[in-house]
C-alpha cells in the first residue's frame, strides 16, 4: 500500500507540548498507581511508535471504503482488505494493550497518554479507530462484571482481539433511550434471552474478528418504564462458555447495513435479537443498573468523538498549510495592480492567512481542551477512581468537561473544515485531496453519542444543576486566577484582559439564563447550544493563554524551537482577539432572548 498517497499529517510536537511541557504528566501521572511503569521517555517513544504505525499501516486505507465499501452477505459483513490489514497492524504492534490494566496483560497507561495515542489513530483512519471498542468493554467488565463474568471474558477478549459494541438505539427510540422496547427474559439456567431490533450500531458485524461482544440495553420482563427500567447485558456473537471457550452461534444477526454519506469504512448495522434463535446474554454484574453502567461506555465514546473531530481538523489544517506553501497564485496584494509583479504562494495572501490561523488556533485549542480533560481523568484514577471520595471534585470536573469536548469539538470542527477545503480552492472539491472526505466523515460527530443539543442539555440540566454550579464555579475560579495573575508578563497582558472580559461575559450569560428558568425551561432549549459553545471557548482561551505563557519561558532555553513556540503565542493572541469578543454578543443574545419562537404555529413553518 506504499504507493497510496498518505493523507495524514500528525502533530506530535503539539501533543508533546501539551503532555510534557504544559500538563507535565511525567510528574503528575506517569508511574503513579494504578498506572503502569511509564516515564516520560517511554511515553514519548510509545507515541512515536503509534505515529509510525498510523502513517504506514492505517492512513493508506483511509479512502479505500469510498470505492470498496463493506458488504453485507448472508448476515456477515465483508470488510475491504486494507482495513483488515490496518487493524491487524494495530494489534500486531501491541497498540491495543496501551490502556489495559497491568493485571489484564496491558501497559496500564494513564488516560492522558491513551487519548493522545487515540488522536493519532482517529486522525489517520477513523473507521479503524471505531473497531477498537473491545478494549474499553474489557475494562468495563473488569470494573463492573461479576467474578464469573471476568473469568469468562478476560483476558480472552483482548488476547484474541474481539470487537466490542455499545447497543442502545432502536428504530423508534433514538435519543430517547428510555423508550427502548427490546425485551429480556430470564431463562431457567440463569442466562437471559433478548428480543428486539437495534439500529445504528457501530462495528456490530465484520469478518475481522472471531467474536464480537455486544453490550445491550434491554428491558427485563416486569421492569418499569424509562431509562430506570433498562438493564445492561453482555451478548456475544458466539456464545462464550464459562471457561472462556467459544460455543455456538448466538441469535443476534446483522439484518441491514446503513449506506452513509461518509465514514463508510465504519460498519453501521441494524441488529436483530432473537429472530429464529435465542439471543442469549448475561446480566452485567448480576445487577439491574443498566443506564448507569452504560454511561461508563458512553462517556468514553463521547470523549473519543471529540478527539476524532479535533484530529480531523488538525490533519486538515496541516494539509491546507502544505498546499498554501506550494501553490502560487497571483501577486502580493500590495502589488496587485502590477501585471509584472512576481507570483507568490497563496500563503502570502491575507485571507488565506486568516483561514489558516482560524484552523490552527482552534485545532490547538481543541487539543488543549481534550488533553486537559484527559489529565483530570488521570487524577480521578490516581485518587481512587469513579465515586471515590478523594476523587469527587476531579470526577465532577471531568463530567462537566465531557459535553464541551464532544459538543464543541464536533460542532466547531465541521464549521472549520470548510475553511480547510477553501484554502485549496477548486482543488479542495476534488477527490484528489482528502478535504471533501474529511467533511463527510466528520459530520456524523455532531449527531451520534448525543447530538450537540443533548450535550448542551447534559451540561446545563445535569452537570451544572447537579451541584448547584459548584463545579463550574471552581473551574471559572481557575480562569479568574489566570486573569488576576501576571502569567505571561507584559507580553500577554492584553490577552489576559481579553480573557477577563470573556469571563465576565460568560458569568453574565449564565446568570441571565438561570434567572430566566423561572419563566420557562424553554429558555435552556433555545439558548443551550450558545452557552455550551461560549463556555468551551472561554476554557479554550484560558488554556491557550497559559500555553502561550509556557511557550514564552520554554523558548529561552530552546531557541532552536522558536518557530513552534512563536506559533503557540500567535494562536493565543489570535483567539483572544478574534474569538473571545464574540462572548459579549452571545451574552446579549441570551439576555434579549424571548420565547416568541415557541409561539409560532406549526403551520407557519
Amino acid at each position: 500500500m506504499s504507493s497510496v498517497p498518505i493523507h495524514y499529517k500528525h502533530n506530535l510536537r503539539d501533543l508533546y507540548f501539551n503532555l510534557f511541557e504544559f500538563l507535565d504528566i511525567g510528574r503528575t501521572s506517569l508511574g503513579k498507581a494504578p498506572f503502569g511503569d511509564f516515564d516520560e521517555t517511554a511515553a514519548r517513544q510509545t507515541l512515536e511508535t503509534f505515529a509510525e504505525v498510523c502513517l504506514k499501516e492505517m492512513a493508506p486505507s483511509f479512502a479505500e471504503p469510498e470505492h470498496n465499501p463493506p458488504r453485507l452477505e448472508e448476515g456477515t459483513v465483508k470488510m475491504p482488505p486494507g482495513l483488515k490489514q490496518a487493524l491487524t497492524a494495530y494489534y500486531d504492534a501491541g497498540m491495543h494493550q496501551l490502556e489495559l490494566p497491568v493485571p489484564l496483560g496491558g501497559m496500564g497507561a494513564p488516560p492522558s497518554l491513551g487519548w493522545a495515542a487515540f488522536e493519532l489513530v482517529a486522525g489517520a483512519n477513523p473507521a479503524v479507530a471505531f473497531f477498537m471498542l473491545g478494549g474499553i468493554l474489557a475494562r468495563v467488565i473488569d470494573k463492573l462484571g461479576s467474578e464469573a463474568q471476568k473469568k469468562r471474558f478476560l483476558p480472552t477478549m483482548t488476547d484474541r482481539r474481539w470487537v466490542g459494541t455499545m447497543v442502545l438505539t432502536e428504530p423508534d427510540a433514538g435519543s430517547d433511550v428510555g423508550a427502548g422496547r427490546t425485551k429480556a427474559r430470564q431463562a431457567a439456567d440463569g442466562t437471559w434471552e433478548l428480543e428486539g431490533v437495534k439500529r445504528f450500531i457501530t462495528s456490530a458485524e465484520a469478518d475481522i474478528a472471531e467474536n464480537i461482544v455486544h453490550m445491550v440495553l434491554a428491558r427485563p420482563e416486569g421492569a418499569g418504564p424509562g431509562t430506570k427500567g433498562l438493564s445492561l447485558f453482555i451478548v456475544p456473537k458466539y456464545w462464550v462458555e464459562e471457561d472462556g471457550s467459544l460455543g455456538e452461534r448466538n441469535g443476534v444477526v446483522c439484518t441491514k447495513l446503513e449506506e452513509k454519506m461518509g465514514l463508510k469504512g465504519s460498519v453501521t448495522c441494524e441488529l436483530t435479537f432473537g429472530d429464529g434463535r435465542p439471543a442469549r446474554g448475561l446480566l452485567l454484574g448480576e445487577v439491574h443498573d443498566g443506564i448507569r453502567q452504560m454511561f461508563h461506555i458512553i462517556e468514553q465514546a463521547r470523549m473519543a468523538i471529540g478527539i476524532k473531530s479535533m484530529a480531523t481538523l488538525s490533519t486538515a489544517y496541516l494539509n491546507a498549510l502544505e498546499f498554501t506553501k506550494e501553490r502560487k497564485q497571483g501577486a502580493d496584494l500590495m502589488n496587485a495592480r502590477d501585471a509584472k509583479a512576481p507570483r507568490v504562494t497563496i500563503l502570502q495572501h491575507p485571507d488565506v492567512r486568516r483561514m489558516l490561523m482560524a484552523q490552527k488556533a482552534h485545532a490547538e485549542g481543541m487539543r488543549a481542551l481534550c488533553l486537559f480533560a484527559a489529565s483530570i481523568q488521570d487524577q480521578v484514577s490516581i485518587k481512587g477512581g469513579h465515586r471515590a471520595l478523594e476523587a469527587a471534585e476531579d470526577d465532577a470536573l471531568n463530567d462537566l468537561l465531557l459535553p464541551l469536548v464532544k459538543g464543541y469539538c464536533s460542532e466547531k470542527a465541521y464549521e472549520l473544515l470548510a475553511l480547510s477545503l477553501q484554502c485549496l480552492g477548486g482543488s479542495g472539491y476534488l477527490k484528489d485531496y482528502p478535504m471533501e472526505q474529511y467533511i463527510r466523515d466528520q459530520k456524523i460527530d455532531t449527531l451520534y453519542e448525543g447530538t450537540t443539543h443533548i450535550q448542551a442539555l447534559d451540561l446545563l440540566m445535569r452537570k451544572v444543576a447537579r451541584d448547584g454550579g459548584a463545579t463550574l464555579q471552581r473551574l471559572l475560579g481557575q480562569v479568574r486566577a489566570t486573569v488576576e495573575s501576571n502569567e505571561g508578563g507584559e507580553e500577554l497582558k492584553a490577552e489576559r484582559e481579553a480573557l477577563g472580559r470573556a469571563l465576565s461575559d460568560t458569568e453574565t450569560m449564565l446568570g441571565t439564563l438561570m434567572g430566566k428558568l423561572g419563566e420557562s425551561v424553554y429558555h435552556v432549549g433555545l439558548q443551550g447550544n450558545r452557552v455550551l459553545m461560549a463556555l468551551a471557548e472561554l476554557i479554550i482561551g484560558w488554556l491557550l493563554v497559559r500555553h502561550a505563557a509556557v511557550a514564552q519561558e520554554r523558548v529561552k532555553d530552546n531557541p532552536g524551537d522558536k518557530a513552534f513556540y512563536s506559533g503557540k503565542v500567535a494562536s493565543a493572541r489570535w483567539f483572544c482577539r478574534e474569538v473571545l469578543p464574540g462572548l459579549a454578543h452571545a451574552a446579549r443574545m441570551v439576555e434579549h432572548g424571548t420565547l416568541d419562537l415557541m409561539e409560532v404555529p406549526e403551520e407557519a413553518f
